[in-house]
């Protein structure tokens, strides 16, 4: 698989992972540093067979953003704004938020994703009523929400712990909680992109808490700001060693920067070849975490495809219009929603099995040889 100029360090790095095992925080550095991309790529496209032949997930999901407004000023972010700012703002009621949920009765969606900006009014047990209700109106519904720094702070407010906290949620339906908040562990650089919110330890014990307790979640990274590649790389290991110690991880998303709106916005974006690095190498130093998607209202769809040759086996969900969080930083998908034939063509495209699965990766069908006869609906949840 190496190449003919592949350093010799790298050729034995890269038959390490090969064979199942694991590379240390310093050979992937090494692999960030001088493999070139095009064996990275070769190298977590097998792994990734290894793992899942030439399956590719994606589920029927939507979202919900009970709101932009946000105690906390995160540099990178273009999405929220100040609790008294009106302008670009939103703020739910309890009512709009179940009538978002009251859309899809009828459809075959298997999850909603609730997220948003921290605010104050927004607390443990107006959550927690909120997820009762919308276990009444819809019991099959997998409720996946609330990032570790909306829950820390929600957890601080109500003056309970992290363990009193999700057992409250999870007895009103929480079934997993989402990968957001994690941003970059390294203290010198979450001091300059996120200095007030939950640092890179709580976000870690947030999530071993949820794994201990039977609640499952996904992890991100953020790239492609003022990190450096041994950053990336400890961040991933940090994440590398909770897996092994909770098993609790089902799949790792690194997050592009989007720069345009933020106050970062003198930063340039990282081009699709840093991008496609970046992805390779989360999938080989990854050893533990199952799956690696691509998000694509973020990345956009032609690069999610690409993707899928860097290691990715994940497309997330048909999204259906129900997020702004990458679409007001910059992203090209502006309108992110796919139907299940557009998403099930988008990973045939580059030579994959589309498989439906539900939020744990059970799989729901198995689209291999669906045959669509005529064009689909806009409705992303038809079949």
């Amino acid at each position: 698989m190496t190449e003919g100029d592949t350093p010799a360090p790298v050729e034995a790095v890269i038959r390490k992972a090969l064979n199942g095992s694991r590379i240390t925080p310093e050979e992937g550095l090494l692999l960030y540093q001088q493999a070139s991309l095009s064996l990275l790529g070769l190298a977590a496209d097998v792994i990734r067979g290894q793992k899942h032949g030439q399956h590719v997930y994606f589920n029927r999901n939507f979202h919900i953003e009970p709101t932009n407004k946000c105690v906390f000023d995160c540099k990178f972010c273009a999405y929220s704004r100040k609790i008294q700012q009106e302008e670009d703002a939103w703020e739910l009621n309890e009512q709009e938020i179940l009538d978002r949920v009251r859309k899809y009765e009828g459809q075959p969606v298997t999850e909603v994703h609730i997220v948003g900006g921290v605010h104050p009014k927004m607390s443990l047990h107006y959550f927690a009523g909120v997820l009762h209700q919308i276990r009444a109106l819809r019991p099959d519904l997998h409720i996946k929400a609330f990032t570790a720094v909306e829950l820390d702070y929600m957890f601080r407010k109500a003056k309970v712990s992290a363990e009193e906290g999700f057992a409250l949620l999870k007895e009103n339906g929480l079934g997993s909680i989402p990968g957001g908040g994690a941003e970059i562990f390294a203290p010198e650089v979450r001091e300059k992109i996120c200095a007030d919110k939950a640092d890179g330890d709580t976000w870690l014990r947030i999530h071993e808490t949820a794994h201990r307790m039977g609640i499952p979640s996904n992890c991100t990274m953020l790239y492609g700001h003022i990190e450096t590649y041994a950053h990336r790389i400890d961040h991933m290991n940090r994440l590398r060693e909770l897996q092994d110690r909770t098993h609790g991880f089902n799949t790792f998303i690194p997050l592009k920067f989007r720069h345009e709106h933020s106050q970062m916005d003198y930063l340039p974006e990282v081009s699709i070849t840093e991008d496609l690095r970046c992805y390779a190498v989360s999938r080989i130093f990854l050893d533990n975490i199952p799956h690696l998607k691509a998000y694509w209202p973020m990345m956009g769809r032609q690069a999610s495809q690409l993707l899928l040759h860097f290691g990715v086996d994940d497309m997330d969900g048909t999204i259906d219009d129900s997020t702004r969080i990458y679409s007001m930083a910059g992203a090209e998908e502006q309108r992110p929603a796919l139907s299940t034939c557009e998403l099930v063509e988008l990973i045939r495209g580059a030579g994959r099995e589309a498989i439906e699965r539900d939020t744990l990766y059970q799989i729901r069908k198995d689209w291999t040889k669906e045959v669509f006869e005529t064009a689909e609906s806009v409705n992303p949840y038809s079949n």
